[in-house]
C-alpha cells in the first residue's frame, strides 16, 4: 500500500469555531454504534469513525466514481472531555452493528450535538469544551465519494 498523500489529522477544538473545522473533516463519516462509548467515570465520550478524507482528493470533484481507487478513507478517533451527560435520539445502543452516517457536529451553549442521517442525534453535554480528533491507522482507497444534492426535494429554489 502506498504512503498517504496527506498527513494524518490531529486536531483539538475548544470553541464553536474549532468544532466547525472538526465537523467539516468528519462530514460523511460512517460510525458503527458499537464504536461509540460514554465513560461517565472519566467524564469522556469517544467514538471511532470511518472518515472520508476530503483533504486528500486526487480525483475531479464532479466525479462520483473515480477511475480506480482514487479517494481515501481512514479510521479517526473523536474524543470529548469534561462530559457531564450524553443523550440520544433515534439510537439503539444494543444494535452494535448499526451504521450511522455523520452529517455534522453542532455547537450549543454547554453541549455538542452529533447529527446523523435518519433523524439520529447524540447530544454531549460538557462542563468546558474540549474535543480531539485524530486519525488512526493507515488510509485505504475507495472508489466512492460521498455526494450531496444541492437542493432538498421539493425545495422551490
Amino acid at each position: 500500500m502506498s504512503e498517504p498523500t496527506q498527513p494524518k489529522l490531529k486536531l483539538k477544538a475548544v470553541d464553536a469555531e474549532d468544532l466547525g473545522v472538526l465537523s467539516a473533516f468528519l462530514q460523511d463519516s460512517l460510525v458503527a454504534v458499537g464504536d461509540i462509548s460514554y465513560q461517565p467515570a472519566d467524564r469522556r465520550f469517544v467514538l471511532v469513525a470511518n472518515r472520508f478524507r476530503w483533504e486528500a482528493m486526487p480525483c475531479e470533484e464532479e466525479s462520483e466514481l473515480g477511475d480506480g481507487d482514487c479517494f481515501e478513507r481512514i479510521h479517526s478517533g473523536l474524543r470529548f472531555e469534561n462530559v457531564t451527560a450524553v443523550k440520544s435520539r433515534g439510537l439503539d445502543m444494543l444494535d452494535a452493528g448499526q451504521l450511522l452516517a455523520l452529517l455534522a457536529i453542532e455547537a450549543e451553549q454547554g453541549a455538542f450535538t452529533l447529527v446523523f442521517a435518519g433523524d439520529v442525534a447524540i447530544r454531549v453535554e460538557i462542563a468546558a469544551p474540549m474535543c480531539f480528533l485524530e486519525d488512526i491507522g493507515v488510509p485505504w482507497p475507495t472508489k466512492w465519494r460521498p455526494k450531496h444534492p444541492l437542493e432538498a426535494p421539493g425545495d422551490p429554489r
